[in-house]
């Protein structure tokens, strides 16, 4: 199995490249954030590798990065999502800003992605929500661009995760105070938080 590889950039498309190992040329397919980060034709490309082995094809997928290979794994195991669906999302939005809506509950996100209806969406945001937690990255924003979530918002999170409560759960408990103005303290954002997670 193909894990990774470094070798010269020898042509690209919309969501492929070509990379020429010691002469042998391998076709990886790859989102448009992977693409934009290779350097031009003609120069060292490096791309961590996910082999698909078929009984009719053996494609590989390539990723500029560990997270983004790891999101590719896991919005697979959702029902529907396929391997060119999961490229298309992060094609579409980056792992931050996936791991961050799908935390939040936010099926707009994911729903820009092209081949993803608001059923698929839903789908998505609901078997991730638990999977997350070790993806989420602060500050989050809200619809308007505009950060909510800091160092107090994750010392909340912290400690409603101490008290018991799963960190996505926390986590979008906190964001929603947040996004309506509650002050930047932690007691009060825990308390808060704890009456969110009560209603």
């Amino acid at each position: 199995m193909i894990a990774k590889l470094r070798g010269i950039l020898d042509s690209f498309g919309e969501d492929w490249c070509i990379v020429d190992v010691g002469g042998v040329g391998y076709y990886v397919f790859c989102s448009s954030r992977t693409l934009n980060k290779l350097n031009g034709v003609g120069d060292e490309a490096n791309l961590l590798i996910e082999t698909h082995i078929r009984e009719d094809h053996f494609h590989l997928f390539g990723f500029a990065t560990e997270l983004e290979r790891d999101w590719f794994r896991m919005l697979q195991t959702v029902q529907g999502v396929g391997a060119k669906v999961a490229l298309a999302i992060l094609s579409a939005v980056g792992p931050d800003e996936l791991s961050n809506s799908i935390a939040a509950q936010d099926k707009t996100v994911v729903g820009r992605a092209s081949g993803v209806g608001p059923k698929l969406a839903t789908r998505i945001i609901h078997e991730l929500k638990d999977k997350v937690a070790k993806f989420v990255v602060t500050p989050v924003q809200d619809g308007s661009g505009k950060a909510v979530a800091g160092s107090s918002q994750s010392d909340a999170v912290s400690a409603l995760v101490n008290l018991g409560y799963k960190q996505a759960e926390a986590y979008m408990a906190v964001t929603r105070i947040s996004g309506e103005g509650a002050e930047d303290n932690v007691q009060r954002l825990i308390r808060l938080a704890l009456k969110e997670l009560g209603k």
